[in-house]
C-alpha cells in the first residue's frame, strides 16, 4: 500500500483536465502511442465533440521515480529507484456535475488543483477547492497550459497563493499539449500525497462503490475503492444497503481499458462484474462487504437532490417501452438521473425527469436521440414549488398543471440559489444592470489583486434557469465564470400563467412565472400560438390569463366559404338565404366549439419553449 497514490484532477471547465491526463497515460507508457488520440478518458463521443468531460473515468498508470533529477531530491529521495501505482480519476469541470466530483474524491487521498495560466482561478475552480478541502485531502496547485503565449504565469500564481495560502515553491507548472512539466508533476504526486492509510487488522473487504456501469452481456459492473480486505474474483459480496449477494464474475483495473487481475487489495481501485441484471440493486455510495460477514458499511454519498424537471415523451406512443428501457439504462450510469411515469391527456405517456441542471438535461435527451434511436418531444424545464393552499394544505408541486388555481393559494415557496461570479472589472455595470432583470440580491463583492471582482449573488433557480448563464456570458464577453450551490426555500413572487383557445385552458401550455415577467410572457405566447394554430370552421380566441385575468388576447378569423359559389343567375335574395343560414350555422358552432389543436402545434411551442 506505501506505494499506492490516488488522486484526482480537479479544474474549472476546459481548464485542461483531459489533454494533462493524455500526457500523463503517454509519459508512463500507460497507452502505447500508436493507440494514443485526444481526450483517450473522454469514452462517450458526445465528450469529444463538446471537448468536455462528461462521466468520470478511473486510469491505473505505473511510474518509476528513477530518473528523478536533483531538482527533485529534496521532495523524492526515499522514492528513488521504486514503482508506484498512481489511480487517477479523471472528473468533469462543469458545475451541472459536481456531484460526480464529490464521488471521485471521495475514494482518493489527494488532489490536483489545475488552473489556466492564461484564465487564472475561475469560479468553478474555487467550488471543486472547497469540496477538496472538505474532504481533507492534499491538493497540489499546478499551472496549465504555460506554453500558451497569453500565458501571465506569475499573475496567476500570485492569485493561487492569495486562494489556497501557500508558497510559490508548492506551485508547480506543466503543458498538457507539450507534456512540459509532467514528469515532475508525477514526481510530486509521488512525494506529496499520502499513500493509503494501512487499515486495521482485519479480513473482511469493504469496498466504497463510487460509480457504476452496465452491460447486456456481463450486467451492473461496479466501480469501487477497496478500503480493507482483498477482493477476488469468485468469492460472494453483498451490497449493504440492499442486501443483494453474487458471486463476483470477474474482478479489475483500468488501464483505461478493463484488466481482469485475480485480486483488488486494500488502497487499490478497480471494478467487479456481479452479474446482474435487475434495476434498482448496485447504488452509488454503497458498500460491498463478504457475504455473511458482520462488517460495518462505509459512509457513503448523500443522494443527489434534482434541481430541476422536465417532462419528456416520445414523439411516437409505440415508443413508450423502448424510452422507459433507454431511461432505465442511463441511470444504470448517471445514477443522478431520476424519473417517474406521467401521463398527458395530449401528449400521451412519458416521464417526469429531474435533473442537475440544464446541461444535464441537454446531455441526457442527446444522448437518448443518439443511442436509442429515439424522437422526443421535451417540455419547458421547471423547478419543484411548496404552495400552501388557503386549506392549510402544503403541496410539493413540480408542473403547471398541478399548481392550484388564483384564489387557492395562501403563500409560495421556491428554491434559491447562492450564484459566486467572477468578472473583470470592466464588465461590472453590465453584469449589475443584468441582475436586476434576473432578480438576482448582490450580497457580497470581492475584489482580487488582479483587477477581478468576485460577486456573492442570491437569485431565485427559477430566474437562473432562464438562461442565465447565456446572459452573463453576453455581459462579460465571455470572461466572467459562475458557480452555484442550493440554498432553502424563500417566498416566491410567482404566478400560474394559463393559455386558452376557445375559451378553454389548454393545460399543456400552462407554466410558472415571476410576476414581473407575465405580461411580456403573455403577449408572446398568444404570438406564437396565433402563428401556430390552424384556423378552424368558427373565430377562435387565443388568450392568456393570470391571477384571475385575461392578460393577452388575439382572434383567429374563422375559415370561410362562399356558400354560393355553385349558384347562378336568379334573385339576389337566393344568396341572402344561404348566407343567414351560413351565419346561423357558425353561430350554432360557436357556442359549442372546441378548437382542433393537431399533435405538431404541441410539438413547436414546446420547442420553441426549450
Amino acid at each position: 500500500m506505501q506505494n499506492i497514490r490516488n488522486f484526482s484532477i480537479i479544474a474549472h471547465i476546459d481548464h485542461g483536465k483531459s489533454t494533462l491526463a493524455d500526457r500523463m497515460l503517454e509519459v508512463t507508457d500507460t497507452i502505447e502511442k500508436r493507440k494514443m488520440q485526444d481526450q483517450v478518458l473522454d469514452r462517450m463521443e458526445l465528450e469529444r465533440e463538446r471537448g468536455i468531460t462528461i462521466k468520470m473515468q478511473p486510469v491505473r498508470m505505473i511510474w518509476n521515480t528513477n530518473h528523478s533529477d536533483t531538482n527533485h531530491e529534496s521532495h523524492s529521495t526515499n522514492q528513488k529507484n521504486s514503482e508506484y501505482i498512481l489511480n487517477l480519476i479523471d472528473t468533469p469541470g462543469h458545475i451541472d456535475f459536481s456531484y460526480e466530483v464529490s464521488r471521485a474524491l471521495k475514494a482518493v487521498e489527494g488532489v490536483i488543483l489545475l488552473v489556466d495560466a492564461t484564465q487564472g482561478v475561475q469560479a468553478q475552480t474555487l467550488t471543486t477547492l472547497d469540496m477538496a478541502r472538505k474532504q481533507g485531502l492534499t491538493i497540489i496547485p499546478v499551472l496549465s497550459k504555460i506554453d500558451s503565449p497569453l500565458a501571465r504565469p506569475q499573475e496567476i500564481k500570485e492569485e493561487v497563493i492569495k486562494v489556497l495560502e501557500c508558497s510559490e515553491e508548492d506551485i508547480l507548472s506543466c503543458s498538457g499539449k507539450t507534456g512540459e512539466g509532467v514528469p515532475e508533476l508525477l514526481d510530486e504526486i509521488v512525494a506529496r500525497i499520502p499513500a493509503p492509510e494501512q487499515p486495521e487488522e482485519s479480513n473482511d473487504p469493504q469496498a466504497l462503490i463510487f460509480d457504476f456501469q452496465y452491460s447486456n452481456h456481463r450486467g451492473v459492473i461496479v466501480y469501487a475503492r477497496v478500503f480493507t480486505g482483498v477482493l477476488k474474483a469468485r468469492d460472494n459480496f453483498t451490497f449493504a444497503a440492499s442486501r443483494k449477494s453474487f458471486g463476483a464474475n470477474e474482478v479489475g483495473i483500468f488501464t483505461p481499458d478493463e484488466e481482469p487481475k485475480s485480486e483488488l487489495r486494500a488502497g487499490e481501485i478497480g471494478y467487479i462484474v456481479t452479474g446482474i441484471k435487475e434495476p434498482g440493486v448496485a447504488s452509488v455510495g454503497d458498500t460491498l462487504i463478504k457475504t455473511n460477514s458482520q462488517t460495518v458499511p462505509l459512509a457513503g454519498y448523500q443522494k443527489p437532490r434534482p434541481v430541476i424537471w422536465a417532462s419528456v415523451f416520445p414523439e411516437s406512443q409505440d415508443d413508450f417501452t423502448v424510452l422507459r428501457q433507454a431511461l432505465e439504462r442511463l441511470q444504470l450510469s448517471d445514477s443522478s438521473l431520476s424519473f417517474e411515469e406521467e401521463s398527458s391527456g395530449i401528449l400521451g405517456r412519458g416521464f417526469r425527469c429531474g435533473f442537475l441542471g440544464m446541461l444535464h438535461l441537454e446531455i441526457i435527451t442527446e444522448r437518448l436521440t443518439r443511442e436509442f434511436d429515439l424522437e422526443l418531444v421535451v417540455t419547458t424545464p421547471s423547478i419543484t414549488y411548496e404552495v400552501t393552499t388557503k386549506k392549510g394544505d402544503v403541496k410539493n408541486v413540480y408542473s403547471a398543471s398541478l399548481f392550484p388555481n388564483y384564489g387557492e393559494i395562501a403563500s409560495v415557496k421556491e428554491p434559491w440559489v447562492e450564484v459566486k461570479l467572477l468578472t473583470p472589472s470592466d464588465y461590472i455595470n453590465n453584469l449589475m444592470q443584468m441582475f436586476y432583470e434576473f432578480e438576482a440580491i448582490v450580497m457580497d463583492t470581492e475584489v482580487f489583486g488582479d483587477g477581478r471582482t468576485q460577486f456573492t449573488i442570491n437569485m431565485p433557480l427559477r430566474a437562473l434557469m432562464r438562461n442565465f448563464f447565456d446572459a452573463v456570458k453576453r455581459a462579460s464577453s465571455g470572461y466572467a465564470s459562475l458557480s452555484y450551490e442550493m440554498l432553502e426555500t424563500e417566498p416566491a413572487d410567482v404566478v400560474k400563467l394559463e393559455v386558452l383557445v376557445a375559451e378553454e385552458v389548454v393545460p399543456a401550455f400552462s407554466r410558472i412565472i415571476g410576476r414581473g415577467r407575465v405580461e411580456q410572457e403573455a403577449k408572446s405566447m398568444v404570438e406564437r400560438l396565433y402563428d401556430l394554430l390552424p384556423r378552424q370552421q368558427f373565430k377562435t380566441k387565443i388568450q392568456a390569463q393570470a391571477q384571475g385575468r385575461i392578460i393577452s388576447s388575439k382572434t383567429l378569423s374563422a375559415l370561410k366559404k362562399d356558400v354560393t359559389g355553385h349558384l347562378y343567375g336568379g334573385d339576389i335574395t337566393r344568396k341572402m338565404k344561404l348566407r343567414e343560414k351560413q351565419k346561423k350555422g357558425k353561430k350554432r358552432a360557436q357556442a359549442r366549439a372546441k378548437a382542433n389543436i393537431p399533435q405538431e402545434v404541441f410539438l413547436k411551442m414546446m420547442r420553441s419553449d426549450s
